[in-house]
Order: structure tokens, then C-alpha cells, then sequence
């Protein structure tokens, strides 16, 4: 396995356990619940992912990683978690990002016209792409707005529902992208969309 792989993994080890602790407390509580362990791993996955869609240069990844970093930022600031860590930590997991992006579009490596070419890859993969990951980054979004109503970060169900219907979405991409590793964790995670939709009704009609 190589280097990038190993990045990919990490993230995905990083995710998995965001909904793997997140499954097990709402399978335990009989209904869905959200530990703050949860934010902390999104934010941590999704600066690998990051990483990991600028160096295979997957524009729709590095997207939806970007969407979903301004709101688990969010949410541990409404939890109170984020004011926890150092200023300069704070500096740096937001300027890290920004500082990629930057780079990339200054030395070529985001060139619109290349990353709309078909040599790069087939326009009906790349909007699939696109649809899945917006799509996907919705959920928070979603989440986002409940929370800020709510002022309590917790997953409704809309959440469990733009992430089943991403998350099909983003299998069939990443299928055809031939990353059996992302393949791997949007199977097992598209499980879990699906077990925590249940959870939420029988929850409300028990």
C-alpha cells in the first residue's frame, strides 16, 4: 500500500469512528444521540481526506471536505469544544486548508479548464462527482441550520437522509474511480445512514 493509500485509510479510520462510537451510544440509548467525539473526529477526517483529494486531485472530494469543515468547526463552537484548543491551533487547522488551495491554484494544479477535460476525467463522472458530494456536505448544512435553532448540536433526521442518499451517490462515483478504499467506507457508512433512520422511528413510535 502506498503513501496516499495510507492517508486514505487514516481518514477513513478517523470517520469510521465518528459513526462507529456515534451507532453504538444510539444503538445503547435505543435512539439516535451525538457524543462530542463525533465533531472532533469529522474535523480530524476531513483535514486528511483533504490531503488526500488534493494530492489524487479530486476536486469533488476536496469540495465536500471543505464544505464540511466551516460547519464541524461550527458545531464544536456551539458545543463550547473549539475554544478549548489553543489560538495557534486554531490558526493552523484553518490556514492549513486555505494555504493548499492557494498553492494548487498558483502553480496549476487546479486548472479549471483541465479539470472539466475529458482526458481528465468523463464530464457525466465529474458532475456525478459534484452532485454526490454537495449532495453529501447538505447533511451538515442541514444540521448546521437545526443546530443554530436548536442551539444543540445533535443529528435530526434529515441528517440520516441526505447522508443515505449521498452516500449511494458517492459509491457509485468512487466505484468508477476505482478507490476500493473509499468504496470500502462509504459501504459500511451508507449501513449505518441506514440503521440510524430506522433507529429514528422506531424511537418515536416506541
Amino acid at each position: 500500500m502506498d503513501s496516499l493509500s495510507l492517508l486514505a485509510v487514516l481518514a477513513q479510520i478517523l470517520f469510521g469512528g465518528r459513526m462507529l462510537s456515534q451507532w453504538l451510544l444510539s444503538e445503547k440509548s435505543k435512539k439516535v444521540v451525538t457524543p462530542l467525539t463525533f465533531w472532533w473526529l469529522s474535523l480530524s477526517g476531513s483535514f486528511v481526506l483533504f490531503i488526500y483529494g488534493y494530492f489524487r486531485t479530486d476536486f469533488p472530494l476536496m469540495l465536500g471536505q471543505v464544505l464540511g469543515y466551516i460547519i464541524y468547526i461550527r458545531n464544536l463552537q456551539i458545543q463550547k469544544q473549539w475554544k478549548l484548543l489553543p489560538k495557534w491551533s486554531q490558526f493552523l487547522i484553518i490556514a492549513i486548508p486555505i494555504g493548499i488551495i492557494a498553492y494548487g491554484w498558483n502553480n496549476g494544479k487546479f486548472d479549471l479548464a483541465a479539470l472539466f477535460s475529458k482526458d481528465e476525467m468523463a464530464t457525466w463522472l465529474l458532475t456525478l462527482g459534484i452532485v454526490a458530494q454537495v449532495l453529501f456536505t447538505l447533511r451538515f448544512v442541514y444540521q448546521w441550520f437545526y443546530a443554530e435553532k436548536n442551539k444543540e448540536a445533535t443529528l435530526p433526521l434529515g441528517f440520516w437522509l441526505f447522508s443515505f442518499t449521498g452516500g449511494l451517490l458517492s459509491l457509485v462515483y468512487f466505484l468508477y474511480r476505482v478507490d476500493y478504499v473509499m468504496v470500502l467506507s462509504y459501504s459500511l457508512g451508507t449501513f449505518i445512514y441506514a440503521r440510524n433512520i430506522y433507529l429514528y422511528y422506531t424511537s418515536k413510535t416506541a
